[in-house]
């Protein structure tokens, strides 16, 4: 079975010009089948707020009204995904820049409305892993916008975390997959504060006790609730690491946090 590495970049880094050149040199430096998954950093923020569309956010998640939808399709569709995939060409790395509409590689459906109503946003009913693996085979690597549709029109905005977990875990019945993801810390760490304090190796009965106790929290929960997933679907393995150690992790060496199931 061929090797396939999911890679997902954190909004801190794309923000960071200096940061991001260096993140795209690793990543096209990768040999082999590789996937990137894009968060959107806070360039929607910032454009929103120049066209009058005020952020609205809710436990830390964007609530995404019809305004909010179509700045953030111009601006993670467009602006991010296209910056990236020329980036990349610039460094002989023949990638693809993709939402979920493109090849109907990621279908969805609008979250149903409960305590809270998200608006456009969707939760994940299916990836198109023979759509996404004839680019592959085809020597592309593709890049995935935090975007899918429901299949009748709409466009939804969706987690990255969550695509990249859902990617990958679809892609494992076809590849042997190393999932990563990539953002500005150097791992889990026990103090926030403590850069060297990296948790080097977590399993699911370590998570949920530190869960509790509070040292971990708030949006590195998702991350590795996503992460937990993928590798309980088949995915080879799960880590999670700064985006500047992208190499070590690709190569399976000692760097950030590996999640064990």
């Amino acid at each position: 079975m061929k090797k396939l590495i999911v890679i997902k970049i954190g909004g801190n880094v794309i923000d960071d010009e200096k940061q991001l050149s260096s993140f795209l040199n690793d990543f096209s430096s990768i040999s082999g089948n590789k996937i990137l998954v894009h968060g959107g950093g806070k360039i929607a923020t910032e454009l929103g707020k120049q066209l009058g569309i005020e952020p609205k956010m809710i436990g830390g998640r964007r609530i995404t009204d019809a305004d909010t939808l179509r700045m953030v399709q111009m601006v993670y569709g467009g602006l991010i995904n296209k910056n990236i995939v020329a980036q990349l060409q610039a460094r002989n790395c023949n990638a693809i820049g993709l939402t979920g509409a493109d090849g109907n590689s990621i279908l969805s459906r609008k979250r149903i409305v409960g305590k809270i109503d998200y608006g456009f946003v969707g939760d994940i009913v299916k990836i198109n892993s023979n759509e996404i693996s004839s680019l592959l085979k085809s020597g592309l690597s593709p890049v995935i916008a935090p975007l899918t549709h429901d299949g009748k029109g709409q466009m939804l905005n969706t987690n990255s975390d969550t695509i990249a977990s859902a990617v990958a875990s679809a892609l494992s019945r076809l590849y042997e997959v190393n999932l990563i993801y990539c953002f500005e810390k150097s791992g889990v760490l026990k103090n926030i504060n403590d850069e060297n304090s990296v948790i080097e190796k977590l399993n699911s009965k370590e998570y949920e006790k530190l869960k509790r106790d509070g040292v971990i929290s708030e949006g590195m929960i998702p991350k590795i609730d996503n992460a937990f997933d993928a590798l309980k679907q088949g995915v080879r393995t799960g880590m999670i690491c700064y985006a500047k150690d992208l190499k070590k992790a690709a190569s399976n060496k000692k760097t950030g946090t590996r999640l064990e199931k």
